[in-house]
């Protein structure tokens, strides 16, 4: 990881810490969480790993703005908000949705942070990046564009270079599996890459946040493409297939960002049990589907697991009227 471009923005190591109270409750497993809602960086979150490397090549190239898309409360267009104030660029998100009259959540930091916010339908959202891109480029400009969730092979470089930080905090403990949110395939692609580097014998299990069609493998090839890339870049010669990337789906049936039963029960029972939030969106859902595979005794009492907490506590202020149902 030495030879390729990286900007420092997260306080790095995050914690690792281990679910006692939760674990006790639930009867096993041994439960471990990997705190990456501290990196520290505009209220934490896993995409300041990508954003580090992604960053460091915008800069490269001599980059004055940064523009990239996502949904109205996307974590990730406000950790690039953020990055970009942070190194003196400028910021045009592309969100989909109507602007809402009072900004809540990530949409109020995106404000804050100095973001110029293209509000446009979902299906608009990556004919309107071009459109922005051309007329930036038209101005003089000279933009990078970043894709949803900062998920390409040099955004997953972060995720690479997370899993021998958590080898170093873990000292030799057996893992068998990690579980986190999936949903734009960086940071799944990232750890696989860097498990496979580092020998790390575990599982990676990635709960979808979204719905995929039925019988669609088409984001596993999304994981693989993202995974050879980065693997490229680091000069692996091995190769990545769908084989190698683990999808637990059915928790996604209402839609992305839709808070039922499921997350709002995660939620509260990890707050409860050790004072610990999640999101509505992608580890409130990924939580409670990691807790129904320990309801189903799909991950048995015996194991240990990890649970890769990826951020977003500033979406539980948009979402108030859903949580409290």
């Amino acid at each position: 990881m030495t030879k390729i471009h990286r900007h420092r923005l997260a306080h790095l190591p995050t914690p690792l810490e281990e679910l006692k109270a939760l674990s006790a409750k639930l009867g096993g497993p041994r439960l471990l969480i990997k705190r990456d809602d501290q990196t520290g960086f505009a209220f934490g979150g896993n995409k300041v790993r990508k954003l580090e490397f992604l960053l460091a090549d915008a800069l490269t190239q001599n980059a004055d703005t940064l523009i990239t898309l996502g949904a109205a409360q996307s974590n990730h267009c406000r950790q690039t908000a953020a990055a970009a104030a942070a190194c003196g660029l400028q910021c045009e998100l592309i969100l989909n949705g109507t602007k809402p009259e009072l900004p809540q959540g990530n949409v109020l930091l995106d404000e804050l942070f100095g973001a110029k916010i293209h509000w446009v339908e979902r299906w608009q959202r990556d004919a309107k990046s071009e459109e922005v891109l051309e007329q930036l480029r038209a101005a003089g400009r000279k933009p990078y564009f970043i894709p949803v969730g900062g998920s390409n092979g040099i955004g997953a470089l972060g995720y690479v270079e997370a899993i021998s930080e958590l080898l170093k905090q873990l000292r030799n403990e057996r893992v068998d599996r990690i579980v986190l949110a999936s949903s734009s395939s960086g940071t799944q692609a990232g750890i696989v890459v860097g498990a496979r580097i580092n020998e790390f014998k575990t599982e990676v299990t990635g709960i979808r946040i979204d719905k995929d069609e039925a019988g669609s493998d088409i984001y596993e090839q999304e994981l693989t493409a993202i995974a050879n890339d980065a693997a490229t870049r680091l000069g692996m010669q091995e190769r990545f297939t769908a084989n190698d990337f683990k999808v637990v789906r059915g928790y996604a049936e209402a839609g992305y960002g839709v808070v039922g039963h499921l997350e709002r029960e995660a939620i509260r029972t990890l707050a409860h049990a050790e004072g610990i939030l999640l999101d509505p969106v992608y580890t409130g859902r990924a939580f409670g589907g990691l807790l129904d595979l320990i309801l189903q005794k799909v991950i048995g009492a015996n194991e240990t697991i990890l649970f890769w907490h990826t951020g977003g506590a500033p979406a539980l202020f948009a979402y108030v009227k859903d949580l409290m149902a």
